[in-house]
């Protein structure tokens, strides 16, 4: 991530003439920096009979005369409502605090770690959930906070509704499922709609649920990948942010899958993470829009 402070903005409203021109217009009057710009329009459709307009832009904090709670206020009454404009500002020196669920498989959860010690993964984590007391060595030796929340089939809503109140505890900001295996209930998906982020070892949409890789198998495939995907109430069904594949032939079992599935789960998983902690992602119905 650059080092210099940046505010983004990222916006979506009904396509129209002069969307970029007022907004470049309203940061040109402030004296604003622009660093990068991204846009995108998507056709119309039913709900959105004129289209719908996606933009991100970065602009150089230092180049604003004025604070971010200002800045968010002008841009609230001079800009946004003349465009029917959903927006939000982001500030880079605020790190997003990344809340990580994990259960007794380590391999995504050592390459966060390996990331964000390394500096790759500019992000707070406040604590690590598990199920299992499996990976606390590790989690502890990077002197971040392991949490132990067992979950049975008796106690599965008291178990969810205490990742709630740790996630709310911990001010987090995303929730990551680094390979957390146990399904998270409709109420707690809804609550934190577009927060929760999960890598499914498969190419969704094909081979959802358990054991992907033994489904593929069983299917001559002849690519296996992994999705990194918002998790929602529907199963391995939420919006998708990233995705990646390998070739394999008939002389791969299922554990060689396997064993070569988990490099591709890592680095989409980081990937789709830095796209949503970089503010590079919008939700739109089913799809994203990814800025890279």
């Amino acid at each position: 991530m650059k080092g210099e402070r940046r505010y983004t903005l990222t916006a979506s409203c009904p396509d129209q003439v002069g969307i970029v021109a007022r907004v470049a217009q309203f940061i040109a009057g402030l004296g604003g920096w622009i660093l990068e710009t991204n846009f995108h329009a998507e056709p119309p459709d039913e709900q959105n009979p004129s289209g719908r307009f996606f933009m991100r832009i970065e602009v150089r904090a230092d180049s604003l005369p004025l604070p971010l709670v200002e800045l968010r206020r002008r841009f609230a009454e001079e800009v946004a409502p003349a465009l029917a404009m959903q927006w939000r500002i982001t500030d880079s020196a605020v790190k997003k605090r990344v809340v990580i669920l994990v259960s007794k498989q380590e391999h995504c959860l050592y390459d966060l770690l390996a990331r964000w010690h390394a500096g790759e993964l500019d992000v707070e984590i406040p604590c690590v959930i598990s199920n299992h007391e499996t990976l606390r060595g590790i989690v502890e030796w990077h002197g971040i906070p392991f949490v132990h929340v067992p979950v049975s089939p008796e106690r599965k809503a008291i178990a969810f509704a205490e990742i709630a109140r740790l996630f709310e505890e911990v001010k987090g900001d995303v929730m990551v499922l680094a390979r957390y295996m146990q399904i998270l209930p409709p109420d707690l998906c809804d609550a934190y709609a577009g927060q929760i982020i999960n890598i499914h070892h498969s190419f969704l949409p094909s081979f959802v649920g358990a054991r992907p890789y033994h489904q593929a198998w069983a299917r001559g495939v002849k690519l296996i990948g992994a999705t990194c995907h918002y998790v929602t109430a529907e199963l391995d069904q939420g919006p998708i942010i990233e995705q990646d594949v390998i070739r394999i032939d008939h002389t791969d079992t299922p554990e060689e899958m396997i064993r070569s599935g988990k490099d591709i789960e890592k680095a989409v998983l980081a990937r789709g993470l830095r796209y949503h902690i970089e503010d590079r992602v919008l939700v739109h119905g089913h799809r994203t829009i990814v800025f890279r």
